[in-house]
C-alpha cells in the first residue's frame, strides 16, 4: 500500500520511484525543473507521464524520422488514431496498440483490454469502429504453458470484440523460439467516418468542464505505463495488479454515447480521449498540453469503485472503459443527459484554466500543483547510440537446404504452425457482425465495404522477426512492402500504415541499433510505396532475463478499393487458368522458414529488398486486377512459391499443373516481391501486353493434383492430402 503520508524529504531518501520506472536522475531532474522537492502524487504522475509508454524518451528520436504525410493524410500522429481521406466525403482512421506485458501474465484480460483500448481510441476521433485485426507472436506450441497462453489470448480478442459487436476481420499468427517468454499481442481497429466531423483531443477555453464518463475508477491497472515499461524475469513473480479488466457490455454502452455526443452535439464538445495508459492522468495532461491551456481537478468527484483511493491510485488506474470531455461551460447538462440514457456514468470532475498549470485537490487540499509542461514536453529525451551486434557484422554462410524430396518439404512447411490454417483461431472471432465484410480471416487481407459509398477497405497486419533477426533495416523495409503486396493481392491501393514497434531494451546499444535501423527499412519503404506512418505505438522491453525477442514491428496498413467488382480473392477458381509469377526466384534461404524448420534457427545474410521493383510488380497486379484480367492473385511469402501454389489450391480444391526452371530447392526460397496471378485464357493477350516481361507463365489450373516440376525434382500430390495437412496441423499441436 502506499504511504500517502510518506513526505517529500523522505521521498528523496528511500526513492520507492525506483519501482515505478523513474530514475534517480529523472527525479533530480523533475525536483529541479519543479523548485522544489516533489510529493508522492507528483513524483507518481511523472513515473507513469515519463515512462517510454507515454513519453517515448528513448524512441522519439527514432519516431521523428518517420515520413507521416502526404496529399491523403488529414490527421497524423499524435492524437487517439490517424486519418486519412477516402473520397465520397468519407475517412478512414486506424490505430494499433501492443499489449504485450499485460497478454504475458493475465492472456485474457490482457488480450481483450488491449482490444478494448485501442476501439476507445478511434471512437475518441469521432469515428464509428467496423473492424479489429490482431497480430500475434507465440513460440512453438509444444508446451502446456504455450498452449494456455494462445488458448487465453484468442479467447480474451474473441469474447470482446464479438461481445461488443465489431467484427475481427483479419490478422496474423507467427511462432518461433524468441516469442516462447515474451510473447506479442497487437491488436489494430479500424473505423470510418466523415470527413467534417473529425475530433481532437483537447481542453481548450478558460472555465470550460471536465466531464469523467464511463466505468468507475478502481485499483486494477495501477501505473500499467511503467509496467509495460519494463522488462521480466522468471524469479520474481509478475505484477498481476498492473493488468486492467475488460468490461465489453460497458464498452458497447461508450461507444454509442460517445457517437451520439460527437455527431448530435458537436457545438457542446470541445475534445475527447481515451484513458488510456497511465489512466486520468495521461488523458488529461495530454489534453491540457496540446491546446496550451491548465486544468484544476477535483479527486473526490472522480467516480469510484473501492474505498479508500489514494490520488496516486486514483490518477494511474487504468481502469477501462473511461473517457475524459472537455465540454463547454453551460452545456454541462446536455452531455450529461445523453450519457444518463446509456446508463453511465458523466461526472464534471474540473474545469480548464489559462495559467498552464496541473492542480488536484482531495478533501479540500492540494495534493499535486506542477506546469502541464513538466510532465509532457520536459520529460527526457534519450540519443542513444546503437552498436552494431557482431553476427550482424559477421553474417554465417549462405543457407544451403537438403531438399531430396520436395514433396515431404512442402508437407512439413504446410505442417508448420505458421503456415498451416488458423482457422481453429479466428473462427472463435465474429468476422461477419455490422454485416460489412466481403473477406474475412484466412485471405491474403480483409475487405470491408464501406456504407453509403462504392468503396471498400483491405486491411491487413505483417510482421516478420526472422528478418529483422539478420537485417533490421532490409527488414524493416520488406515488413512494409509485404503489407502492401497483402492489399494489392485483393486488387486495393494501399494508403498508409500504423505501426506497433515490439522490440528489447534500448538503453542496451545493440537492441537500440536494431529499432533505429529497421525504422530507416520502414521510412525508405513508405515513401516509395506512398503509404505514410499515421499513427502506432512503441512496446520496448521486450525481454525476458536479459533475453530479447528478436526485432518485431508490426505494420498495420489500409487499402483502397474503389470498385467493388474488383475484389479478388487467392483462390484458384476455374480449370484452365493461367498461372504466372510476377519476379524472378533466387537462392534466397536466409531468414527463410525453411531455414526456421531444418535447423531451428535463422542465420546468415538476409536477401535483398529493390523497392522500385517491388513498386513496379505492386503497380501491374493492382492495374491488371482493376482491368478484370485477373481471376485470382495471392503473393508468395512463408515458404515460397511451393506453399503459395498449394495454398491457391484450397480454396475450391482445384489442382495445378506448373513447370519452374528452377531447383527444387528453390520452390521455398523466400525471394522477395513476387505473386503469383491466374488469368483467363481469353485474357492473355491482353496481360501478357500489360506485364511487359514482368510475369512468367508457368502452368495451368485444372484437376484434383497439385503437380510442380522442378529442374531436379517433382511434386505430384493429391490437393485433398495437402489441405487435410494444412488444416489439421495447428488443432493437432494445440491438442
Amino acid at each position: 500500500m502506499l504511504q500517502t503520508e510518506m513526505s517529500p524529504e523522505t521521498i528523496k531518501q528511500e526513492k520507492p520511484y525506483l519501482q515505478w520506472g523513474l530514475t534517480e536522475s529523472e527525479y533530480d531532474l523533475f525536483a529541479e525543473k519543479l523548485g522544489r522537492l516533489p510529493n508522492l502524487t507528483e513524483i507518481g504522475l511523472a513515473s507513469g507521464m515519463w515512462s517510454e509508454h507515454c513519453a517515448y524518451k528513448y524512441s522519439k528520436p527514432v519516431l521523428k524520422t518517420f515520413w507521416t504525410k502526404n496529399d491523403r493524410v488529414l490527421m497524423g500522429p499524435g492524437e487517439g488514431a490517424g486519418v486519412i481521406a477516402i473520397g465520397e466525403g468519407k475517412a478512414v482512421v486506424f490505430k494499433a496498440e501492443s499489449h504485450n506485458h499485460p497478454s504475458a501474465v493475465e492472456p485474457y484480460q490482457g488480450a481483450a483490454t488491449g482490444v478494448g483500448g485501442i476501439i476507445r481510441d478511434i471512437f475518441s476521433i469521432g469515428a464509428k469502429p467496423v473492424a479489429v485485426l490482431d497480430s500475434l507472436a507465440f513460440g512453438y506450441p509444444t508446451d502446456p504453458h504455450t498452449k494456455q497462453l494462445i488458448d487465453q489470448v484468442v479467447a480474451g480478442i474473441g469474447d470482446y470484440g464479438n461481445a461488443i459487436g465489431i467484427p475481427t476481420v483479419g490478422g496474423e499468427t507467427k511462432f518461433a523460439p524468441t516469442y516462447a517468454q515474451n510473447p506479442l499481442v497487437n491488436a489494430m481497429c479500424v473505423g470510418v467516418m466523415d470527413e467534417s466531423a473529425i475530433q481532437r483531443g483537447q481542453a481548450a477555453g478558460t472555465g470550460n468542464s471536465l466531464l469523467y464518463v464511463g466505468a468507475k475508477t478502481g485499483r486494477d491497472g495501477i501505473n500499467g505505463a511503467s509496467f509495460a515499461s519494463a522488462e521480466f524475469s522468471t524469479a520474481e513473480a509478475a505484477d498481476r495488479s498492473a493488468v486492467q479488466v475488460g468490461d465489453p457490455f460497458m464498452e458497447k454502452l461508450l461507444v454509442d454515447a460517445c457517437l451520439e455526443v460527437t455527431h448530435q452535439h458537436q457545438e457542446a464538445l470541445v475534445g475527447m480521449q481515451d484513458m488510456g495508459a497511465a489512466g486520468l492522468v495521461s488523458s488529461t495532461v495530454e489534453m491540457a498540453d496540446k491546446a496550451g491551456y491548465g486544468m484544476v481537478l477535483d479527486l473526490d468527484l472522480v467516480p469510484q469503485r473501492e474505498p479508500g483511493m489514494t490520488p496516486f491510485e486514483i490518477m494511474l488506474s487504468e481502469s477501462q472503459e473511461r473517457m475524459m470531455l472537455c465540454v463547454k461551460a453551460g452545456h454541462e447538462a446536455e452531455v450529461e443527459a445523453v450519457f444518463k440514457q446509456y446508463d453511465l456514468d458523466a461526472v464534471v470532475i474540473g474545469h480548464v484554466t489559462d495559467d498552464g498549470r496541473y492542480r488536484l485537490t482531495q478533501g479540500g487540499a492540494v495534493v499535486c500543483d506542477v506546469p502541464v509542461s513538466l510532465l509532457t514536453d520536459d520529460a527526457p529525451v534519450y540519443h542513444q547510440v546503437g552498436k552494431q551486434p557482431a553476427r550482424l557484422a559477421h553474417p554465417a554462410a549462405a543457407f544451403v537446404p537438403a531438399v531430396s524430396d520436395p514433396a515431404a518439404t512442402l508437407k512439413q512447411l504446410l505442417a508448420d504452425p505458421n503456415v498451416a490454417a488458423k482457422s481453429s483461431l479466428y473462427r472463435r472471432y465474429d468476422a461477419q457482425v455490422q454485416t460489412n465484410t466481403i473477406a474475412g480471416p484466412g485471405g491474403d487481407a480483409a475487405v470491408i465495404r464501406v456504407r453509403g459509398t462504392h468503396r471498400a477497405l483491405a486491411l491487413t497486419t505483417d510482421s516478420n522477426g526472422r528478418y529483422l533477426a539478420l537485417d533490421p533495416a532490409i527488414g524493416g523495409a520488406i515488413t512494409v512492402a509485404e503489407a502492401a503486396r497483402n492489399l494489392v493481392a485483393v486488387g486495393a491501393q494501399p494508403l498508409g500504415i500504423t505501426d506497433c514497434l515490439n522490440y528489447g531494451d534500448p538503453t542496451k546499444p545493440e537492441q537500440f541499433y536494431s529499432l533505429q535501423e529497421s525504422a530507416k527499412g520502414i521510412v525508405e519503404a513508405t515513401k516509395v510505396l506512398n503509404t505514410p506512418v499515421i499513427s502506432g505505438n512503441v512496446s520496448l522491453y521486450n525481454e525476458t532475463n536479459g533475453e530479447a525477442i528478436a526485432p518485431t514491428p508490426m505494420i498495420g496498413m489500409v487499402g483502397l478499393i474503389e470498385d467493388l467488382t474488383t475484389v479478388t480473392g487467392a483462390g484458384f477458381q476455374t480449370a484452365g487458368e493461367l498461372i504466372y509469377v510476377i519476379g524472378d526466384t533466387a537462392a534466397d534461404f536466409n531468414g527463410s522458414l525453411l531455414q526456421q524448420v531444418q535447423t531451428g534457427s535463422v542465420a546468415g545474410r538476409l536477401m535483398g529488398l529493390d523497392l522500385q521493383l517491388e513498386q513496379a510488380h505492386q503497380q501491374l497486379v493492382l492495374t491488371a486486377i482493376r482491368a478484370h484480367l485477373i481471376a485470382a492473385a495471392h503473393d508468395v511469402g512463408d515458404g515460397g512459391l511451393g506453399v503459395a501454389l498449394a495454398e491457391m489450391t484450397f480454396a475450391l480444391g482445384i489442382g495445378a499443373a506448373v513447370s519452374l526452371a528452377l531447383p527444387a530447392a528453390q520452390l521455398f526460397s523466400e525471394t522477395q516481391s513476387r505473386f503469383l496471378v491466374t488469368v483467363p485464357q481469353s485474357a492473355q493477350a491482353a496481360f501478357e501486353a500489360l506485364a511487359a516481361g514482368m510475369a512468367k507463365l508457368i502452368g495451368t489450373t485444372g484437376g484434383e493434383m497439385l503437380q510442380i516440376n522442378a529442374a531436379d525434382g517433382r511434386i505430384e500430390e493429391p490437393v485433398a492430402v495437402l489441405q487435410t495437412i494444412w488444416e489439421e496441423s495447428l488443432p493437432c499441436l494445440l491438442k
